[in-house]
């Protein structure tokens, strides 16, 4: 099993065994966009989801594409979006760190559909490591990402949507939005940081008739452990989970059901969290007190403890990190 995360930078990873032929590509990247129908028969709002290409992005698309949406499905290197293409969905490059790409995948939208009707800020990635170890040149790469990148799509996509009088902003976090764990700081913090935006966006945007829903999952079995930053001198990963998180971990069908609730119901929730494990843990998390939900926590992921032999003297031991990652 391996974990989720960045889909890269934009939300892309590389291309993997099933990206179709060049011929095939470029005969699926002429379909026009599909203008789809709700349950009530009126056209159904096109929806753009980034870092589609992997993961709970891309079974996202495929699932609001089924249910009738306009999806335009993008990410860093759209070549790995090639069997999306073939579906009839339309996929294009957003790197949410690119100020061009997004302002024109925003503006082709707008041009064919009026506004952006949903937006899923799905993109990110997972940095790794001890809080004394961390460049914080790579903690700013993250937080451009996870944050910086999501707020100024955000931005973007909601002038369209006060216009039309509706819309749907989805924000990806995690568990890791309400707690952190160790050699997980920093990613943590950018979850934290999702919340709150997604919190505050909910409460300004309402009277717009816009609706803003933050997806909390736990782990997630996809291919995000082979993307994750390991910072400095990191060794290259954990492997496969053995905590609790690793056994009770979601699909990225489950994470994209979720997505796909919010994006269809006339009166969202605010927060889904998504899988058994991530109830269990928020419900832990607000009535244990504090020293003893940390003293779980430290059963499930140690934290590092000073070396002891001479030659790694004053360096710090590395906990065998297998967070729970969401994307």
């Amino acid at each position: 099993m391996s974990h989720p995360h960045p889909a890269g930078k934009g939300g892309a990873t590389s291309a993997g065994a099933g990206q179709m032929p060049a011929s095939r590509a470029a005969a699926a990247a002429r379909v026009p966009p599909r203008r789809g129908r709700a349950a009530d028969g009126k056209t159904a709002p096109a929806v753009l989801i980034t870092g589609c290409s992997s993961g709970s992005g891309h079974a996202a698309a495929l699932r609001l594409h089924a249910a009738g949406f306009a999806v335009y499905a993008t990410a860093r290197r759209p070549e790995a979006l090639g069997d999306l293409a073939a579906g009839g969905i339309t996929t294009a490059r957003l790197d949410v760190t690119d100020e061009q790409s997004m302002t024109a995948v925003v503006g082709q939208i707008t041009a064919e559909h009026g506004a952006v009707g949903v937006l899923v800020n799905n993109a990110g990635f997972e940095l790794a490591g001890p809080v004394e170890e961390v460049p914080l040149a790579q903690v700013r790469r993250l937080f451009e990402t996870n944050l910086f990148g999501l707020a100024r799509l955000t931005q973007l996509a909601i002038p369209g949507m006060r216009l039309a009088g509706h819309g749907t902003i989805i924000n990806l976090s995690s568990v890791f939005g309400r707690f952190a764990v160790p050699g997980n700081a920093y990613y943590a913090a950018t979850k934290h940081a999702v919340g709150a935006f997604t919190d505050t966006l909910r409460l300004e945007l309402d009277a717009f008739g816009i609706r803003v829903v933050l997806i909390e999952p736990t782990a997630a079995r996809t291919r995000l452990n082979d993307n994750t930053a390991w910072a400095a001198s990191s060794p290259d990963g954990p492997g496969p989970p053995r905590n609790i998180a690793g056994r009770l971990a979601v699909t990225p069908g489950q994470v994209a059901a979720a997505i796909t609730k919010a994006a269809t119901s006339r009166r969202p929730r605010a927060r889904y969290p998504v899988g058994i494990l991530a109830r269990v843990l928020f419900a832990l998390r607000r009535w244990l007190p504090g020293p003893a939900f940390d003293a779980f926590l430290r059963t499930q992921f140690p934290a590092p403890r000073q070396t002891r032999t001479p030659a790694s003297a004053g360096r710090l031991s590395r906990p065998a990190l297998t967070p729970w990652r969401n994307r």
